[in-house]
């Protein structure tokens, strides 16, 4: 991570998937501890796996919200170890300083997760739905300190060139959490049978495990542990600070307003009808899955710019951004082919597509593939395009970019189209397309216009 800036296109490829894969094994792992906490309450019952599957999205959102804001620690810490003057001083002042802004942040979710009976009221969920959601909850939102602290962690490591830790101890999460909902919802060896309330424990106590095994390795690792992350951590770095919420609010806002955006569709498709909300739910997971790689790529891009950014290297800037967008986008055809060509074979992971009764929802969630096909592409463009800016600590106007295309054009489509239309759910998914296209065309003209912009290092 520390050598001179590759000189050639396909030293820069391989630097890159070098970072970005273990980043791509990582994000597949966490939606798979999700995944484990589904399986287990699923059954408990319908009521509880919508109280679970309520209370998680409230949840995931703001855990998902606070990654982005301690993921500002990624592009300073890389630009301070592209300057590579005083770095490691100037690498635990940025840590601290987003652990900090985390913690803030982590309090404000917890307070939100308070909230969470009268958000739910509002939003017109069943009573028996409600109380079994609040208790659930109450103890989940005790996760959220420990996951911010790990995602902030998982960041540092990745951009001291050790992505592999953040997988392995991914992987590790998913064990634990399988192991602690076995023992909590169902009571095995000895432990009190807790229901659904054992998920949300398993759930704290599986965050905990990953925030130890992070403290664990940096301090046994020789190259990590020089940095010393708990050096004077009470001591307050105010431009430090200010930086962090600089680059990192931003990035929040843009997570809140993209989730916000299939949020809407999803409660636009409920509306719509049963089946539509059933084919949208299907039909997306596969894009979710598949949007990880990408994702992935455009975390190492945002580390592989901003130590580019630091040294001043602005031909090492251009040639990460040319591999990174071939990268994302290039996979997303992959992606893209299979549900153009193979849908039948996606649904049957989820659903049996041959069974009489699922008839309607395999034609609706066929048709909903074509669209996704489509804006795979812009999908994998927007995240790449985002995250490259960021790693020139540009922010602030991507935010706006993200509010406007995914909430105008957007949602707005979807609203038109879907209910007031006759192409009711393919409407709604024409809106999503819209939104990405819009933003990922944003992102990608200001990134092309970069030094123009005044973005780049003098």
């Amino acid at each position: 991570m520390f050598e001179k800036p590759p000189l050639r296109y396909t030293d820069e490829l391989r630097a890159m998937l070098s970072l970005a894969a273990p980043l791509v094994g990582a994000n597949l792992l966490q939606m798979a501890v999700f995944a484990v906490d589904v399986v287990f309450v699923a059954r408990l019952g319908p009521v509880a796996l919508a109280a679970a599957s309520l209370s998680v999205s409230l949840f995931g959102l703001l855990i998902w919200s606070l990654s982005g804001l301690v993921g500002a620690a990624a592009p300073l810490v890389a630009a301070e170890l592209g300057q590579r003057r005083h770095a490691v001083r100037e690498v635990r002042r940025t840590v601290r300083m987003t652990g900090w802004a985390g913690l803030l942040g982590a309090i404000v979710a917890m307070g939100i997760c308070l909230l969470g009976e009268p958000l739910m009221r509002i939003t017109g969920q069943q009573e028996n739905v409600i109380a079994l959601a609040v208790p659930f909850l109450g103890v989940l939102m005790w996760a959220a300190i420990p996951a911010t602290f790990a995602a902030l962690l998982r960041t540092f490591v990745a951009t001291m060139g050790r992505p592999a830790i953040g997988t392995a101890i991914t992987g590790m999460a998913v064990v634990v959490n399988a192991l602690g909902n076995w023992l909590f919802v169902f009571g095995n060896l000895g432990m009190p049978e807790m229901g659904l309330t054992g998920s949300a424990v398993s759930s704290v106590v599986t965050t905990c495990a990953m925030l130890i095994a992070y403290v664990v390795v940096i301090r046994t690792d020789r190259r990590l542990r020089r940095y010393r992350l708990m050096g004077r951590w009470w001591k307050m770095e105010r431009t430090r600070f200010a930086d962090v919420m600089r680059i990192g609010l931003p990035i929040t806002a843009t997570i809140i307003a993209e989730a916000g955006m299939f949020n809407g569709a999803a409660f636009l498709m409920g509306r719509i009808g049963e089946v539509e909300l059933a084919a949208h739910t299907v039909a997306l997971q596969f894009a979710a899955i598949a949007f990880q790689v990408p994702f992935g790529v455009a975390q190492a891009a945002t580390i592989r710019v901003g130590l580019a950014f630091g040294a001043a290297d602005n031909a090492a800037i251009s040639r990460v951004g040319r591999v990174a967008v071939v990268l994302g986008m290039g996979f997303m055809v992959l992606t893209a082919s299979v549900m153009l060509f193979a849908p039948r074979l996606i649904l049957r992971i989820y659903i049996d597509p041959d069974a009489p009764q699922n008839a309607e929802m395999v034609r609706l969630a066929i048709q909903y593939m074509v669209i996704a096909a489509a804006f795979q592409l812009f999908d994998g463009a927007q995240a790449v395009g985002a995250s490259l800016l960021r790693g020139l600590q540009d922010t602030r106007v991507p935010m706006g970019f993200a509010l406007f295309g995914y909430w105008v054009p957007g949602i707005g489509t979807a609203l038109g189209l879907g209910l007031y239309s006759p192409l009711g759910g393919l409407g709604v998914w024409i809106g999503l397309m819209v939104g990405l296209v819009v933003v990922a065309t944003l992102m990608l003209w200001r990134w092309k216009n970069r030094e123009k912009l005044g973005l780049l290092p003098a």
